[in-house]
């Protein structure tokens, strides 16, 4: 029966404690272990049942209790000391960002993502893309960065996992209740919900605007769920990642233009953009759209004044990481855009696809985004190197390495992750500017003065949690499936809170092989029931819903969990979650991650774990491929690529064998008179040193201000003076440059006669280049020069740019150089190559447009 009114009830909160309401609703909460430690103090069975949700706490906890918490003393000096701190975070103006010499007014950055990781009992978000997000945004807050973020905001969120007793992944979509959720419902004044309309095919789709407080950052989500739409139309924000690609691209329309029209309708206006990841990348229609109709634009001067304010981070070198819309959908849904963009169908459909021509390439987010941003990144050094040969064929003919696309490292925010246990060693030995500025290298170099005995002691204390946590969590799955009493007891003995413990847990895709270690079981049982050095091994995490391969893994490692011989030894703990991350990231004493290289783009979950003093354990992928040294962990194989799958994981699965035999279980088990692992804690302490300064997201967010925002920032007002002046000039001269390209050749190149050079000695080199309609204004040429390979490709080249000295004939210029002779002896060899040059570019990259001798 549907009611005929409804309402909204809210707790009845004593006077004195109204503020617990504030502290609630701003996600700041997540990441302060005071604020943390005070909605525990008011009822911490009800912090736990509730699911770390303090505004469902806060809806059904028993007013008796509540009337004594606004007498106790004791906490009401808690409660206020957690508000006048959190006041004075917000009211600050002497953050980092603020301390920032900017050659603009602090300009405004939109974060769009597909996913949100906060914190746990909000579920928007899937894995890692999504904890990123999330860390983002409360370490932009923390530096007080101005930004906002866009996302979307899940009726069911993503899937809660459970194994059926075959051990198969089943699904659950639990619908998430908003008004028991730490966010708020925008309204007009009047007291509706304020809400923006997207066009569909046919029909309009109302979504409406709430708000996340994190911190100092303002998180906007979109809800479609609303009466007034269609049921297909209410489910667009049903569930993350589920459904087809039609799905898909009504989330990502949404996500994109309704993110556009969300800014617009509460009266913001960023100059900066940043996709994470190219589910959002259709903003960029949107907003080249406004750009013409306000400043009177085409497509092409619009397009390069966005462009100039717009980052695209790409997180993924596997193919299924990319979106890919059939030219159907894209006429059915952004059809209208053509129009608007005033782009023909085969002009539109080519800002997605590498071959224009080709009509049977589909519409690629990743491609459209890469088009229509200035400033492109991967998620690590690796991941950089691997996405400029992934899109090489977007820019032919250009170097690899000069592939307009760079890297900024992920990060983690330290303070959402570090245990209680460690925070408090930190504040006593490295003092309290770790958790401000975490990025200062000095601050971690005193790890070295944390005694041995009292590090060793908390991450025992943190490895007897997680042993309690998860025989508790595995209690909770037996009963759930109706065992009998026999295994639910069995269940309150597994582990030992003495035993060395590897942590596996990650999103079950194929790549990221779950079951390495068990290419052969007979000798992982060998290692892990060693009575006098026993191993225990605790994995977690999801399979896509719709990745069998996926979950056959878990069911593999749930199957050999259940065997005599790892009975005790090996653990699968269901529904994934960012608890259980915690639990483990804080409490084991190896995070062991093997993904194949180089499939693994980031990966930020041993990045939490170095943060508590876990060492690593993994393939030279990813963040690691950079982190690695013998002094902070292991490296399984030394990043080799072999064609054969089958003999790489054998390889591999060998080598982790050996390092666990030979290295890894004898450092821990080898104790000193005071029984302490000397060696073992020389690793942490070095572990600590050397990487925390460098993963985490202060220094992330810092490097994407520094390298992208500012000069984005900077980009986008000079091309927006005088009424976009300098766009339209920028655009109008690429249009010429297009028409014109094809006439520019190199005619000759003279070196005058030589065979040999000594190092250090100079020699001239003359290039006659036609620039047919265009001048020496117009381009840049170069001596490419470096030495030569087995293949006589030219590698490790250096660029210098060649002086017009004359114009040897019409339109045709004579360029010379005289450089040194390289610094090094061998083979070396150089060419002459020609690039666009204007000062408004932010590369010299144009796709299609270099020339060489």
């Amino acid at each position: 029966m549907k009611p005929i009114y409804s309402f909204i009830t809210t707790p009845a909160i004593p006077p004195r404690l109204e503020r617990l309401v504030d502290l609630a609703y701003n996600l700041r909460w997540s990441w302060n272990q005071a604020s943390i430690a005070l909605f525990r103090r008011l009822d911490s069975d009800l912090w736990e049942t509730s699911g770390h949700n303090p505004v469902k706490m806060l809806g059904t906890i028993d007013q008796p209790i509540l009337e004594a918490a606004a007498t106790d003393e004791g906490f009401l000096s808690h409660l206020d000391g957690v508000v006048e701190h959190l006041d004075r975070y917000m009211k600050s103006d002497t953050t980092w960002f603020s301390r920032l010499g900017k050659p603009v007014p602090d300009p405004l950055v939109a974060y769009f993502s597909l996913e949100f990781g906060i914190t746990e009992c909000m579920s928007i978000f899937a894995g890692g893309l999504g904890i990123l997000a999330g860390d983002h945004l409360k370490s932009a807050s923390d530096l007080g960065v101005p930004l906002v973020g866009v996302g979307l905001l899940y009726q069911q969120g993503y899937f809660s996992q459970y194994l059926n007793d075959a051990g198969w992944q089943q699904e659950a979509f639990d619908d998430n209740d908003f008004y028991n959720l730490p966010v708020r419902l925008l309204r007009q004044p009047n007291g509706s919900p304020r809400s923006i309309i997207v066009q569909y095919p046919g029909r309009e789709v109302i979504a409406q605007i709430w708000k996340a407080q994190v911190g100092r950052i303002d998180l906007y989500l979109l809800d479609t769920n609303v009466p007034e739409n269609q049921a297909q139309d209410r489910d667009i924000t049903d569930q993350l990642y589920g459904g087809d690609s039609e799905m898909r691209i009504k989330q990502e329309v949404l996500l994109g233009i309704g993110g556009m029209h969300t800014l617009a309708e509460l009266g913001l206006e960023p100059t900066i953009f940043h996709m994470n990841e190219g589910h959002s990348a259709f903003l960029s229609l949107e907003r080249i759209r406004r750009l013409m109709v306000k400043h009177n634009l085409t497509f092409t001067e619009a397009r390069e004044a966005h462009a100039a304010g717009c980052i695209f981070t790409t997180h993924t070198p596997v193919p299924a990481g990319h979106d890919y819309f059939p030219a159907y959908l894209m006429d059915r849904y952004l059809g209208d855009y053509m129009g608007k963009l005033g782009l023909s169908r085969h002009d539109f459909l080519a800002l997605g696809r590498i071959n224009p021509d080709n009509d049977n390439e589909p519409f690629c987010m990743t491609i459209l985004a890469l088009r229509t941003a200035a400033y492109s990144n991967g998620v690590s050094r690796l991941h950089g190197q691997v996405s400029r040969e992934a899109w090489r064929s977007i820019w032919p003919g250009v170097p690899l390495n000069e592939i307009p696309i760079s890297h900024v490292t992920n990060g983690v925010h330290f303070r959402s992750w570090i245990s209680r246990e460690m925070d408090q060693l930190y504040e006593r030995y490295l003092g309290m500017r770790w958790q401000e500025e975490p990025a200062d290298q000095t601050i971690w170099k005193r790890a070295a003065l944390i005694p041995s005995e009292e590090l060793w002691r908390t991450h025992e204390r943190r490895r007897e949690r997680l042993v309690a946590f998860t025989r508790n969590r595995l209690q909770a799955q037996v009963k759930k499936r109706q065992s009998s009493r026999a295994l639910i007891e069995e269940a309150s003995e597994v582990l030992d809170s003495q035993a060395l413990t590897i942590g596996f847990a990650r999103r079950f895709a194929t790549y990221k092989r779950a079951a390495l270690l068990f290419r052969d079981p007979e000798r992982l049982a060998r290692i892990l029931n060693n009575p006098d050095r026993p191993v225990q091994i605790i994995f977690a995490g999801k399979a896509h819903p719709r990745d069998d391969p996926g979950k056959a893994l878990i069911q593999r490692i749930v199957n050999f969990a259940r065997q005599e011989k790892f009975r005790h030894r090996i653990v699968f703990l269901e529904n994934y979650d960012m608890a259980i991350a915690r639990s483990l990231v804080q409490g084991a004493d190896v995070w062991l991650n093997n993904p194949l290289r180089p499939q693994e783009a980031s990966g930020t979950s041993g990045m939490k774990a170095a943060a508590n003093g876990v060492l690593n354990l993994s393939t030279l992928d990813g963040w690691w491929d950079e982190a690695y040294t013998p002094e902070v962990g292991w490296a399984i194989g030394r990043g080799e690529i072999y064609n054969d799958p089958e003999y790489q994981e054998q390889v591999e699965a060998e080598a982790l064998y050996d390092l666990l035999e030979r290295e890894i279980v004898p450092a821990f088990y080898e104790r000193g008179k005071d029984g302490l692992p000397r060696r073992w804690i020389e690793m942490m302490k070095a572990s600590i040193q050397h990487l925390c300064s460098n993963f985490n997201t202060h220094r992330m967010v810092g490097e994407y201000v520094e390298k992208f925002y500012l000069p984005a920032a900077a980009s986008f007002e000079a091309l927006a003076e005088n009424k976009m002046a300098r766009a339209r000039a920028l655009a109008a001269w690429k249009t010429r440059i297009q028409q014109n390209w094809s006439q520019v050749r190199v005619e000759s190149v003279d070196t005058g006669a030589f065979t040999t050079l000594k190092i250090g000695s100079q020699f001239t080199v003359r290039a006659e280049v036609h620039l047919g309609e265009l001048t020496p204004d117009d381009v840049s040429v170069e001596l490419h020069i470096g030495s030569l390979d087995a293949n006589n490709e030219i590698i490790d080249a250096h660029n210098f740019a060649m002086l017009p000295v004359k114009s040897s004939r019409e339109r045709t210029y004579l360029y010379e150089i005289s450089p040194t002779a390289c610094c090094t002896s061998g083979l070396h060899g150089y060419t002459i190559r020609v690039l666009p040059r204007h000062p408004d570019l932010v590369t010299p990259f144009l796709p299609g447009m270099i020339v060489w001798a």
